[in-house]
Protein backbone atom coordinates (compact mmCIF):
# COMPACT_ATOMS: atom_id res chain seq x y z
CA UNK A 1 0.00 0.00 0.00
CA UNK A 2 2.00 2.97 -1.19
CA UNK A 3 -0.98 5.35 -1.25
CA UNK A 4 -2.51 6.38 2.05
CA UNK A 5 -6.04 5.26 2.68
CA UNK A 6 -8.52 8.11 3.26
CA UNK A 7 -10.97 7.15 6.00
CA UNK A 8 -13.37 9.96 5.01
CA UNK A 9 -13.54 9.11 1.27
CA UNK A 10 -17.11 8.29 0.14
CA UNK A 11 -16.18 4.81 -1.11
CA UNK A 12 -14.52 4.04 2.23
CA UNK A 13 -17.58 5.36 4.13
CA UNK A 14 -19.95 3.26 2.00
CA UNK A 15 -18.17 0.01 2.96
CA UNK A 16 -15.07 0.28 5.13
CA UNK A 17 -14.80 -3.44 5.95
CA UNK A 18 -12.71 -4.58 2.94
CA UNK A 19 -10.37 -1.63 3.62
CA UNK A 20 -10.06 -2.62 7.28
CA UNK A 21 -9.25 -6.20 6.22
CA UNK A 22 -6.51 -4.87 3.92
CA UNK A 23 -5.07 -2.75 6.76
CA UNK A 24 -5.06 -5.71 9.17
CA UNK A 25 -3.33 -7.83 6.51
CA UNK A 26 -0.85 -5.38 4.99
CA UNK A 27 -0.26 -2.58 7.48
CA UNK A 28 -1.80 -3.19 10.92
CA UNK A 29 -0.42 0.15 12.10
CA UNK A 30 -0.02 2.85 9.47
CA UNK A 31 -0.72 6.47 8.68
CA UNK A 32 -3.96 7.38 6.93
CA UNK A 33 -5.66 10.47 5.57
CA UNK A 34 -6.81 12.95 6.66
CA UNK A 35 -3.69 14.39 8.21
CA UNK A 36 -1.52 11.29 8.63
CA UNK A 37 -3.31 9.94 11.71
CA UNK A 38 -2.04 6.53 12.84
CA UNK A 39 -4.65 3.81 12.27
CA UNK A 40 -4.54 0.72 14.50
CA UNK A 41 -6.62 -2.08 13.00
CA UNK A 42 -6.05 -5.41 14.78
CA UNK A 43 -8.09 -6.45 17.83
CA UNK A 44 -5.12 -7.11 20.11
CA UNK A 45 -3.52 -3.73 19.32
CA UNK A 46 -6.79 -1.78 19.58
CA UNK A 47 -7.39 -3.39 22.98
CA UNK A 48 -3.87 -2.43 24.09
CA UNK A 49 -4.49 1.20 23.07
CA UNK A 50 -7.81 1.30 24.97
CA UNK A 51 -6.25 -0.35 28.05
CA UNK A 52 -3.27 2.00 28.25
CA UNK A 53 -4.41 5.57 28.99
CA UNK A 54 -0.93 6.40 30.32
CA UNK A 55 0.45 5.85 26.78
CA UNK A 56 -2.60 6.73 24.70
CA UNK A 57 -4.29 9.76 26.19
CA UNK A 58 -7.94 10.68 25.68
CA UNK A 59 -6.74 14.21 25.00
CA UNK A 60 -6.84 12.81 21.46
CA UNK A 61 -10.48 13.95 21.49
CA UNK A 62 -9.31 17.44 22.30
CA UNK A 63 -6.90 17.39 19.37
CA UNK A 64 -9.65 16.14 17.07
CA UNK A 65 -12.54 18.26 18.36
CA UNK A 66 -11.11 21.51 19.65
CA UNK A 67 -8.94 22.88 16.86
CA UNK A 68 -7.72 26.46 17.37
CA UNK A 69 -10.52 27.92 15.22
CA UNK A 70 -13.27 26.71 17.52
CA UNK A 71 -12.31 28.18 20.88
CA UNK A 72 -14.28 26.09 23.36
CA UNK A 73 -16.02 22.81 22.52
CA UNK A 74 -17.80 21.18 25.47
CA UNK A 75 -17.42 17.75 23.88
CA UNK A 76 -13.63 18.15 23.88
CA UNK A 77 -13.75 18.94 27.61
CA UNK A 78 -16.19 16.21 28.66
CA UNK A 79 -15.09 13.09 30.52
CA UNK A 80 -14.69 11.33 27.18
CA UNK A 81 -11.62 13.54 26.62
CA UNK A 82 -10.14 13.16 30.12
CA UNK A 83 -7.63 10.77 31.65
CA UNK A 84 -7.41 9.67 35.31
CA UNK A 85 -7.64 11.13 37.94
CA UNK A 86 -9.97 13.83 36.54
CA UNK A 87 -11.90 11.22 34.56
CA UNK A 88 -12.22 8.90 37.58
CA UNK A 89 -13.91 11.53 39.76
CA UNK A 90 -16.38 12.60 37.06
CA UNK A 91 -17.19 9.06 36.06
CA UNK A 92 -17.89 8.06 39.65
CA UNK A 93 -20.31 10.95 40.08
CA UNK A 94 -22.04 10.51 36.73
CA UNK A 95 -22.30 6.75 37.00
CA UNK A 96 -24.61 7.13 40.00
CA UNK A 97 -26.98 9.31 38.02
CA UNK A 98 -26.83 7.15 34.93
CA UNK A 99 -26.97 3.56 36.08
CA UNK A 100 -29.53 0.75 35.96
CA UNK A 101 -32.15 2.87 37.74
CA UNK A 102 -32.27 5.33 34.85
CA UNK A 103 -32.67 2.51 32.31
CA UNK A 104 -35.42 0.86 34.36
CA UNK A 105 -37.22 4.18 34.82
CA UNK A 106 -37.17 4.85 31.07
CA UNK A 107 -37.86 1.37 29.63
CA UNK A 108 -41.69 1.45 29.65
CA UNK A 109 -41.77 4.94 28.11
CA UNK A 110 -39.24 3.95 25.45
CA UNK A 111 -41.26 0.86 24.51
CA UNK A 112 -44.41 2.96 24.21
CA UNK A 113 -42.71 5.52 21.94
CA UNK A 114 -41.13 2.75 19.83
CA UNK A 115 -44.59 1.18 19.35
CA UNK A 116 -46.10 4.54 18.44
CA UNK A 117 -43.36 5.38 15.91
CA UNK A 118 -43.53 1.87 14.40
CA UNK A 119 -47.29 2.16 13.97
CA UNK A 120 -46.75 5.31 11.89
CA UNK A 121 -44.58 3.51 9.33
CA UNK A 122 -46.41 2.61 6.15
CA UNK A 123 -45.26 2.11 2.58
CA UNK A 124 -42.09 4.03 1.66
CA UNK A 125 -40.49 6.18 4.36
CA UNK A 126 -37.12 7.53 5.37
CA UNK A 127 -36.51 5.30 8.37
CA UNK A 128 -33.98 7.72 9.87
CA UNK A 129 -36.49 10.57 10.02
CA UNK A 130 -39.40 8.35 10.92
CA UNK A 131 -37.92 6.31 13.78
CA UNK A 132 -34.13 5.99 14.04
CA UNK A 133 -33.69 9.68 14.95
CA UNK A 134 -36.87 10.48 16.95
CA UNK A 135 -36.54 7.49 19.32
CA UNK A 136 -33.08 8.36 20.74
CA UNK A 137 -34.00 12.07 20.68
CA UNK A 138 -37.03 11.25 22.84
CA UNK A 139 -34.86 9.22 25.22
CA UNK A 140 -32.32 12.02 25.62
CA UNK A 141 -35.11 14.52 26.15
CA UNK A 142 -36.47 12.26 28.91
CA UNK A 143 -33.06 11.76 30.52
CA UNK A 144 -32.38 15.48 30.51
CA UNK A 145 -35.95 16.41 31.39
CA UNK A 146 -35.98 18.69 28.35
CA UNK A 147 -38.85 20.38 26.65
CA UNK A 148 -39.72 18.01 23.80
CA UNK A 149 -40.37 20.99 21.54
CA UNK A 150 -36.59 21.37 21.40
CA UNK A 151 -36.04 17.98 19.80
CA UNK A 152 -35.99 19.68 16.40
CA UNK A 153 -32.83 21.52 17.52
CA UNK A 154 -31.05 18.39 18.83
CA UNK A 155 -30.21 17.14 15.36
CA UNK A 156 -28.81 20.48 14.19
CA UNK A 157 -26.81 20.94 17.40
CA UNK A 158 -25.43 17.40 17.17
CA UNK A 159 -24.63 17.60 13.45
CA UNK A 160 -22.87 20.96 13.84
CA UNK A 161 -20.69 19.85 16.74
CA UNK A 162 -19.88 16.47 15.17
CA UNK A 163 -18.90 18.14 11.90
CA UNK A 164 -15.82 19.64 13.59
CA UNK A 165 -12.65 18.36 11.93
CA UNK A 166 -9.04 19.17 12.82
CA UNK A 167 -8.54 20.97 9.49
CA UNK A 168 -9.19 24.70 8.98
CA UNK A 169 -12.84 25.45 8.15
CA UNK A 170 -14.31 28.22 5.97
CA UNK A 171 -15.11 31.21 8.24
CA UNK A 172 -18.88 30.93 7.70
CA UNK A 173 -18.95 27.29 8.80
CA UNK A 174 -16.64 27.97 11.75
CA UNK A 175 -18.84 30.89 12.84
CA UNK A 176 -21.97 28.76 12.67
CA UNK A 177 -20.44 26.02 14.83
CA UNK A 178 -19.23 28.54 17.40
CA UNK A 179 -22.77 29.99 17.53
CA UNK A 180 -24.26 26.52 17.98
CA UNK A 181 -21.95 25.89 20.94
CA UNK A 182 -22.95 29.19 22.57
CA UNK A 183 -26.65 28.43 22.00
CA UNK A 184 -26.48 24.85 23.24
CA UNK A 185 -24.34 25.50 26.34
CA UNK A 186 -26.47 28.55 27.20
CA UNK A 187 -29.63 26.49 26.98
CA UNK A 188 -28.20 23.66 29.11
CA UNK A 189 -26.90 26.10 31.75
CA UNK A 190 -30.47 27.36 32.13
CA UNK A 191 -31.74 23.79 32.57
CA UNK A 192 -29.10 23.09 35.26
CA UNK A 193 -29.95 26.33 37.09
CA UNK A 194 -33.67 25.45 37.00
CA UNK A 195 -32.98 22.00 38.51
CA UNK A 196 -30.85 23.54 41.26
CA UNK A 197 -33.84 25.67 42.19
CA UNK A 198 -36.45 22.94 41.80
CA UNK A 199 -35.20 19.35 41.42
CA UNK A 200 -37.31 16.92 39.37
CA UNK A 201 -37.23 13.16 38.73
CA UNK A 202 -34.70 13.33 35.92
CA UNK A 203 -31.02 12.79 35.33
CA UNK A 204 -30.08 16.48 35.44
CA UNK A 205 -31.47 16.65 38.98
CA UNK A 206 -29.57 13.46 39.85
CA UNK A 207 -26.37 15.07 38.51
CA UNK A 208 -27.00 18.27 40.49
CA UNK A 209 -27.45 16.18 43.66
CA UNK A 210 -24.57 13.75 43.00
CA UNK A 211 -21.73 13.90 45.53
CA UNK A 212 -18.70 11.73 46.08
CA UNK A 213 -16.51 12.30 49.15
CA UNK A 214 -18.16 15.69 49.62
CA UNK A 215 -17.33 16.75 46.06
CA UNK A 216 -20.13 17.72 43.72
CA UNK A 217 -20.12 18.37 39.98
CA UNK A 218 -19.71 21.98 38.85
CA UNK A 219 -22.22 23.49 36.42
CA UNK A 220 -19.59 23.40 33.67
CA UNK A 221 -18.88 19.70 34.29
CA UNK A 222 -22.60 18.95 34.14
CA UNK A 223 -23.06 20.93 30.92
CA UNK A 224 -20.04 19.23 29.29
CA UNK A 225 -21.51 15.85 30.21
CA UNK A 226 -24.96 16.78 28.89
CA UNK A 227 -23.41 17.72 25.54
CA UNK A 228 -21.57 14.38 25.54
CA UNK A 229 -24.86 12.64 26.30
CA UNK A 230 -26.71 14.53 23.58
CA UNK A 231 -24.12 13.66 20.93
CA UNK A 232 -23.08 10.27 22.20
CA UNK A 233 -26.65 9.13 22.67
CA UNK A 234 -28.19 10.56 19.54
CA UNK A 235 -25.93 9.80 16.57
CA UNK A 236 -24.74 6.36 17.68
CA UNK A 237 -28.19 4.95 18.47
CA UNK A 238 -29.63 6.43 15.27
CA UNK A 239 -26.87 4.77 13.23
CA UNK A 240 -27.28 1.48 15.10
CA UNK A 241 -31.00 1.39 14.21
CA UNK A 242 -30.27 2.42 10.60
CA UNK A 243 -27.64 -0.32 10.23
CA UNK A 244 -30.03 -2.87 11.79
CA UNK A 245 -32.84 -2.12 9.32
CA UNK A 246 -30.48 -2.12 6.38
CA UNK A 247 -29.32 -5.57 7.46
CA UNK A 248 -32.91 -6.83 7.80
CA UNK A 249 -33.81 -5.41 4.38
CA UNK A 250 -30.88 -7.31 2.85
CA UNK A 251 -31.53 -10.49 4.88
CA UNK A 252 -35.29 -11.25 4.84
CA UNK A 253 -34.57 -14.68 6.33
CA UNK A 254 -33.24 -12.96 9.49
CA UNK A 255 -36.36 -10.79 9.63
CA UNK A 256 -38.43 -14.00 9.54
CA UNK A 257 -36.34 -15.58 12.31
CA UNK A 258 -36.83 -12.57 14.58
CA UNK A 259 -40.57 -12.48 13.83
CA UNK A 260 -40.93 -16.14 14.73
CA UNK A 261 -38.73 -15.81 17.83
CA UNK A 262 -38.65 -12.22 19.15
CA UNK A 263 -36.58 -13.42 22.12
CA UNK A 264 -33.66 -13.58 19.64
CA UNK A 265 -33.72 -9.76 19.29
CA UNK A 266 -31.14 -9.17 22.07
CA UNK A 267 -28.71 -11.63 20.38
CA UNK A 268 -29.32 -9.88 17.06
CA UNK A 269 -28.44 -6.52 18.64
CA UNK A 270 -25.18 -7.90 20.11
CA UNK A 271 -24.01 -9.44 16.84
CA UNK A 272 -25.01 -6.35 14.86
CA UNK A 273 -22.89 -4.21 17.23
CA UNK A 274 -19.92 -6.41 16.36
CA UNK A 275 -20.72 -6.87 12.69
CA UNK A 276 -21.74 -3.33 11.69
CA UNK A 277 -21.83 -1.11 14.77
CA UNK A 278 -21.93 2.68 14.55
CA UNK A 279 -18.67 3.32 16.39
CA UNK A 280 -15.75 3.18 13.96
CA UNK A 281 -12.79 4.60 15.80
CA UNK A 282 -11.64 6.09 19.06
CA UNK A 283 -9.05 8.91 18.86
CA UNK A 284 -6.09 8.89 21.25
CA UNK A 285 -2.91 10.95 21.56
CA UNK A 286 0.45 9.30 22.32
CA UNK A 287 2.00 10.67 25.52
CA UNK A 288 5.49 9.61 24.39
CA UNK A 289 7.12 7.56 21.65
CA UNK A 290 5.47 4.12 21.66
CA UNK A 291 6.28 0.95 19.76
CA UNK A 292 3.32 -1.19 18.89
CA UNK A 293 3.27 -4.29 16.67
CA UNK A 294 6.62 -3.43 15.12
CA UNK A 295 5.75 0.21 14.35
CA UNK A 296 7.10 3.23 16.17
CA UNK A 297 4.63 6.01 16.85
CA UNK A 298 6.08 9.42 17.68
CA UNK A 299 5.11 11.33 20.83
CA UNK A 300 2.05 13.54 20.38
CA UNK A 301 0.72 11.48 17.45
CA UNK A 302 -3.04 11.31 16.82
CA UNK A 303 -4.00 7.62 16.88
CA UNK A 304 -7.26 6.14 15.58
CA UNK A 305 -8.06 2.88 17.34
CA UNK A 306 -10.33 1.23 14.76
CA UNK A 307 -12.86 -0.62 16.92
CA UNK A 308 -14.95 -1.54 13.85
CA UNK A 309 -11.91 -3.26 12.34
CA UNK A 310 -11.05 -5.02 15.63
CA UNK A 311 -14.60 -6.40 15.62
CA UNK A 312 -13.93 -8.07 12.24
CA UNK A 313 -10.45 -9.34 13.11
CA UNK A 314 -10.13 -12.97 12.01
CA UNK A 315 -7.61 -13.57 14.83
CA UNK A 316 -10.36 -12.82 17.36
CA UNK A 317 -13.55 -13.92 15.58
CA UNK A 318 -13.46 -16.96 13.30
CA UNK A 319 -15.13 -16.23 9.95
CA UNK A 320 -15.67 -12.60 11.03
CA UNK A 321 -17.67 -11.51 7.97
CA UNK A 322 -20.41 -14.03 8.77
CA UNK A 323 -23.32 -12.73 10.85
CA UNK A 324 -23.81 -15.30 13.60
CA UNK A 325 -26.57 -14.79 16.17
CA UNK A 326 -24.97 -17.28 18.55
CA UNK A 327 -21.41 -16.00 18.40
CA UNK A 328 -21.60 -14.57 21.94
CA UNK A 329 -19.30 -11.63 21.19
CA UNK A 330 -21.34 -9.17 23.31
CA UNK A 331 -20.84 -6.44 20.75
CA UNK A 332 -17.06 -6.89 20.71
CA UNK A 333 -15.30 -3.59 21.36
CA UNK A 334 -18.20 -1.49 20.08
CA UNK A 335 -18.73 0.18 23.48
CA UNK A 336 -15.01 0.53 24.11
CA UNK A 337 -13.14 -1.10 26.96
CA UNK A 338 -11.87 -0.28 30.42
CA UNK A 339 -12.16 3.10 32.10
CA UNK A 340 -14.02 4.74 29.19
CA UNK A 341 -16.42 1.84 28.58
CA UNK A 342 -19.61 3.48 27.27
CA UNK A 343 -21.71 4.72 30.19
CA UNK A 344 -24.82 4.60 27.96
CA UNK A 345 -24.38 1.00 26.78
CA UNK A 346 -27.34 -0.37 28.75
CA UNK A 347 -29.55 2.49 27.57
CA UNK A 348 -28.55 2.01 23.91
CA UNK A 349 -29.19 -1.75 24.10
CA UNK A 350 -32.60 -1.15 25.65
CA UNK A 351 -33.55 1.37 22.92
CA UNK A 352 -32.41 -0.92 20.11
CA UNK A 353 -34.31 -3.90 21.55
CA UNK A 354 -37.49 -1.85 22.04
CA UNK A 355 -37.37 -0.53 18.46
CA UNK A 356 -36.66 -3.92 16.87
CA UNK A 357 -39.28 -5.74 18.94
CA UNK A 358 -41.89 -3.18 17.86
CA UNK A 359 -40.83 -3.51 14.20
CA UNK A 360 -40.69 -7.30 13.89
CA UNK A 361 -44.07 -7.61 15.60
CA UNK A 362 -45.65 -5.34 13.00
CA UNK A 363 -43.90 -5.96 9.69
CA UNK A 364 -43.37 -9.09 7.63
CA UNK A 365 -40.67 -7.56 5.43
CA UNK A 366 -38.70 -4.44 4.91
CA UNK A 367 -37.14 -3.58 1.53
CA UNK A 368 -34.69 -1.00 0.23
CA UNK A 369 -36.07 1.63 -2.09
CA UNK A 370 -33.97 2.31 -5.17
CA UNK A 371 -30.92 4.57 -5.10
CA UNK A 372 -27.53 4.75 -3.41
CA UNK A 373 -27.39 5.15 0.36
CA UNK A 374 -25.33 8.12 1.50
CA UNK A 375 -23.24 7.72 4.65
CA UNK A 376 -22.28 10.45 7.11
CA UNK A 377 -18.74 11.82 7.07
CA UNK A 378 -17.18 11.83 10.54
CA UNK A 379 -14.15 10.04 11.94
CA UNK A 380 -15.73 8.39 14.92
CA UNK A 381 -19.18 7.06 13.97
CA UNK A 382 -20.75 5.73 10.77
CA UNK A 383 -24.31 5.31 9.56
CA UNK A 384 -26.70 6.18 6.74
CA UNK A 385 -27.75 9.84 6.54
CA UNK A 386 -31.12 8.87 5.06
CA UNK A 387 -32.58 5.40 4.64
CA UNK A 388 -35.55 5.09 2.27
CA UNK A 389 -37.26 1.79 3.05
CA UNK A 390 -40.54 0.10 2.17
CA UNK A 391 -42.40 -1.45 5.12
CA UNK A 392 -44.65 -4.40 4.34
CA UNK A 393 -47.16 -5.29 7.03
CA UNK A 394 -47.83 -8.82 8.09
CA UNK A 395 -51.16 -10.10 6.81
CA UNK A 396 -53.75 -9.91 9.58
CA UNK A 397 -55.04 -13.24 10.86
CA UNK A 398 -58.22 -14.25 9.03
CA UNK A 399 -61.09 -13.40 11.37
CA UNK A 400 -63.93 -14.51 9.08
CA UNK A 401 -63.34 -18.21 9.62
Amino acid sequence: MHHRMDVLAPAFRADPYPCYAELRREAPICQVEPGGMWAVSRYEDVLFVLKSPELFSSHGFKAAWQPPWIGYNPLANSMLALDPPAHTRLRGLIHRAFGARTVARLAPRVRAVAEELASGLAGEVDFIDALAMPLPAFVIGEVLGLDHGLRAHFKRWADDILSVTPGPEPPAHAGRIRMTIVELTGYLKDVVAARRRAPADDTVSDLVRAELDGQALTDTEIVDFLVLLLLGGLETTTHLLGNALLFLADHPDMMRRLRDAPDLVPLFVEELLRYDGPSQSVPRLTTREVSLAGATLPAGALVLALVASANRDERQYPDPDRFDLHRGSHGGLQFGHGIHFCIGAALARMEARAALEALVARFARVERCSGEIAYNRTLTVRGPVALPLRFIQSPLPDRSA
